[in-house]
């Protein structure tokens, strides 16, 4: 068994498990849009980041990808990750508006602006369809083309392809393919519609009080609630 201690709790995980397997094991949430427990991990999103190394020499590392290790510190909702999330959550929205997984994610953890110009498009460049058609319909009708910005999903040559059964699998798995819950021509790109209050004690403290789903510390009492 590896042990490892995650904000603070030690936890003992068999060998090959993830940072991102281990901290839900204990209930510890991790924001996500290209992970899937029946997919291969993939890192493309970076939403998983956590601080991972004592103080002084920690780095942010994608959850999903990173594996288990004896004596690793892991803090999953430290500042520094808290601001990162923020930032790619900012870009998610303004590259996918229309997404109401992104515009929920992005109210859950206190997204207040988005300083970019909306660009309305239909992919993140996740990759959950291009591994679900191959890795659980067994077809692999569609795949990424180009590279770099070009870079898109697409069937091979752009024609219908005759392996593709119309299972619906890849919208289903498909974070973006959501309307936005207010409607198509909002007042504003960030939606915030559903929108909670920031754990109380991030802005105070290095990491957060506690880690319930959904917080709950602006009900809490104590010396460290803001008033």
């Amino acid at each position: 068994m590896i042990r490892l201690r995650i904000n603070g709790i030690q936890v003992a995980v068999e060998k090959g498990t993830t940072v991102l397997e281990a901290a839900r094991f204990l209930g510890i949430p991790i924001p996500t849009l290209c992970h899937d427990e029946g997919l291969t991990a993939y890192g493309a999103c970076r939403l998983c980041l956590v601080e991972i190394g004592p103080p002084g020499r920690s780095r942010l590392q994608a959850a999903c990808t990173y594996p288990a290790e004896d004596g690793l510190i892991v803090h999953t909702n430290s500042a520094r990750v808290e601001r990162a999330r923020r930032l790619l959550l900012e870009l998610y929205v303004a590259t996918c508006p229309q997404s109401k997984t992104i515009q929920d994610l992005a109210s859950r953890y206190g997204l207040r602006q988005v300083r970019l110009e909306p660009e309305y498009e239909d992919c993140i460049q996740c990759g959950k369809c291009v591994r679900i058609c191959a890795e659980q319909m067994m077809a692999g009708a569609i795949s990424f083309a180009y590279r770099g910005q070009r870079r898109k999903v697409m069937s091979p040559f752009r024609a219908q392809s005759e392996i593709c059964r119309h299972c619906g699998a890849c919208l289903y798995v498909c974070p973006v393919c959501q309307l936005r819950c207010h409607g198509p021509r909002p007042e504003s790109v960030l939606c915030s519609g559903c929108l909670d209050i920031a754990t109380a004690c991030l802005e105070w403290h290095d990491n957060a009080m506690c880690f319930l789903d959904p917080c709950v510390a602006c009900e809490l009492a104590g010396p460290l609630r803001k008033e």
